[in-house]
């Protein structure tokens, strides 16, 4: 079968079971209809998705996608057919989410629409919306915009950063409505210790970089000052 040249996939891969069970059985994927690039031992989301971008056969829009992700049937022709009817309304588009933030003031609203661990989440702005921030577990480049993902934000912050530099270099970034499923097992109550290490890392090095744009919000932070990641991190912990 000929490969589609709108769409390539990569993702980084810590358990084949897990990867096994959700990405590789999306039917969009499972024919090979679309490039789908698997890499481990990463040490950041960056190391993979960037090499993607240098690749001569990258198709038009590079897809980071996490290993416990599931795509429903016809999710790629949903995908495919928003990121058309974005580009129309967004002259400039660039990154493309499926869950994201809109700021406007003082005011925070989530956009988009996914099954996130069994609960459905829906945004209450109509999509496609411009955000200022992604959610990691799905999003796409544009590959001819010149973005990368920061290695130094290991495997945390990335979606956000990178939307915060379309937007500085003058490209649009929105969430659009093509619904999936997000199977992950980090859990909603305590966080494992060496995840909530790894969070704050990443944290203290996005909080550096953007110190001049706060307050800014992603799907998991409010973030005012550089330190609240390490703070709210303590505080959810110690709740439990």
């Amino acid at each position: 079968m000929k490969k589609n040249n709108f769409l390539s996939f990569v993702s980084c891969v810590s358990d084949k079971a897990v990867f096994a069970r959700y990405l590789k059985s999306s039917p969009c994927l499972m024919n090979n209809q679309y490039p789908l690039k698997v890499y481990e031992g990463m040490t950041s989301a960056a190391q993979a998705f960037n090499i993607e971008l240098k690749r001569s056969d990258c198709s038009e829009w590079l897809v980071s996608v996490h290993q416990d992700v599931f795509l429903p049937p016809d999710w790629d022709g949903k995908f495919i057919r928003a990121i058309i009817e974005a580009q129309e309304k967004f002259s400039k588009l660039a990154v493309v989410g499926l869950y994201g933030v809109l700021r406007e003031g003082e005011n925070v609203y989530d956009a988009g629409h996914v099954l996130d661990r069994g609960e459905l989440l829906e945004g209450s702005d109509a999509l496609p919306c411009a955000v200022q921030s992604v959610d990691e577990f799905l999003f796409a480049v544009r590959v001819d915009s010149g973005l990368k993902l920061d290695p130094e934000l290991g495997f945390d912050f990335y979606g956000t950063d990178v939307v915060l530099t379309a937007i500085d270099n003058g490209f649009e970034a929105v969430v659009v409505d093509a619904y999936c499923e997000h199977w992950s097992r980090m859990p909603r109550l305590k966080i494992p210790v060496a995840v909530l290490e790894r969070i704050m890392a990443s944290g203290a090095v996005f909080e550096r970089k953007w110190r001049h744009k706060m307050p800014l919000n992603t799907p998991c932070f409010s973030i005012s000052q550089v330190g609240d990641v390490a703070s709210l991190c303590h505080a959810h912990n110690s709740d439990f």
